[in-house]
């Protein structure tokens, strides 16, 4: 009898064997091609193209840990996420640091000369008096209000809004409008337009047209630019961490950007959560793994986070958004690090359709409102730059990301080290 068992063992074993290497043959065949690793956590980095220096000190701190980890580094992948292309048009002559629309201003020739003395207290045209102000030197991108006044309820004249004309100066004064809606009803119905006016003077004219003049020479220094910053692909192929996204590059395309890697992700790899973040962050992913095991993550919509609540739309400024008709957000998750389940296959899957908005942040914020996933709040994850235990601290230079990784080796906690 133990002649046979020790015959038949064998044969069980291949057996066995067999069937585990049938089933994981077909099981990697489910997968598209890339998809043979399953991950506990997909770490995307937001990264500008020009981040050079903050990409490496990522990939010899916290990125090089995580790969060297026992623990680590069969269950996370980190990849930066780059746009593709480049803005063409050089900072100088853009409209402002966020977008890449040209500084479109001309020089144009003076039609006729007001000059305004004090004798003179102003001039009245259609009901209107024109007086001297205090003058005020802009700084340049600036954004603001104009607003008109009066104790008398009846000393503002409402027009109709399509006669008023603004001189833009050959592009130096740019007027939008807001879309139906972005504003309260009360400032909009019944009330069509406020007679009111505004006297501008451009400063440093000269300076102003010489830019114009020298926009050949400026293109052409920052196309070279570009060309160095294809060494982009030399560094893809040396590092294997960056995912290329199809947008141009620039900070109002960051949440066409991140839809972008939602769809390589859900494409390309297989995972259960993802960990979204930026270049400038410091990450504790050690922590962040211990914290899941605690917070006991689970389920198909999750989404973990420090969250932001009633946070009112800005109209001006760097996050300026005319889009969005609510005076406030939707709940949205700040940026020094996030983490969401397979919800993602829904923003993937949905990615041409969903409307993006200024902020990157506050655009996830509107599409999860759309589905309710279960929030999980979590103060650890920092939304301001400070020194203390957490999962994450954000807009730290390279010089300091690296000098808290150093500080961390040297004693386990880079905020509480008698070496700093």
């Amino acid at each position: 009898m133990r002649n046979w068992l020790e015959l038949l063992g064998p044969c069980v074993l291949r057996a066995a064997l067999h069937l585990w290497l049938g089933h994981l043959e077909g099981s990697l065949k489910a997968f598209p091609q890339g998809k043979h690793n399953h991950y506990g956590v997909v770490v995307g980095v937001s990264s500008a193209r020009n981040n050079h220096e903050l990409r490496n000190v990522i990939r010899s701190t916290w990125l090089k840990h995580s790969l060297q980890h026992p623990a680590l580094s069969h269950r996370v992948l980190v990849k930066f996420i780059i746009g593709a292309r480049g803005c063409e048009v050089p900072v100088e002559d853009r409209e402002d640091p966020y977008s890449c629309r040209l500084f479109n201003i001309s020089d144009p020739e003076a039609l006729f000369i007001a000059r305004f003395s004090p004798p003179n207290c102003g001039v009245q045209v259609d009901r209107l008096w024109y007086k001297p102000a205090e003058q005020f030197v802009l700084p340049e991108s600036f954004e603001g209000t104009i607003v008109w006044e009066s104790q008398d309820l009846h000393g503002l004249v409402s027009r109709d809004l399509r006669r008023v004309a603004v001189h833009d100066g050959g592009g130096v004064l740019r007027v939008t409008t807001t879309r139906e809606g972005a504003w309260p009803p009360e400032l909009t119905e019944g009330v069509e337009g406020v007679a009111g006016g505004f006297i501008y003077t451009i400063q440093e004219g000269d300076a102003l047209l010489q830019n114009l003049h020298s926009r050949a020479g400026q293109h052409t220094d920052h196309l070279r630019n570009l060309r160095e910053e294809d060494l982009l692909q030399e560094e893809s192929s040396r590092h294997g961490d960056i995912v290329f996204v199809d947008v141009v590059d620039i900070y109002w395309d960051v949440p066409t950007k991140l839809l972008n890697f939602y769809k390589w992700t859900v494409e390309a790899t297989s995972f259960d959560l993802l960990l979204k973040t930026d270049d400038n962050c410091y990450i504790y992913l050690e922590a962040m793994f211990n914290r899941i095991v605690h917070r006991t993550l689970q389920g198909p919509s999750v989404w973990w986070g420090n969250f932001r609540l009633n946070w009112a739309v800005d109209r001006t400024g760097k996050w300026q958004e005319l889009e969005y008709p609510s005076p406030a957000y939707s709940a949205f998750a700040c940026g020094s690090g996030y983490v969401v389940s397979r919800i993602v296959h829904w923003l993937a899957s949905n990615s041409g359709r969903l409307k993006t908005y200024q902020d990157e942040d506050v655009s996830m914020g509107i599409w999860m409102a759309a589905i309710g996933p279960k929030r999980y709040q979590d103060s650890l994850w920092l939304c301001e730059k400070t020194c203390e235990t957490g999962l994450s601290s954000p807009q730290y230079s390279p010089q300091e990301l690296a000098d808290l990784w150093r500080l961390k080796e040297l004693c386990g906690d880079p905020c509480h080290c008698e070496a700093r």
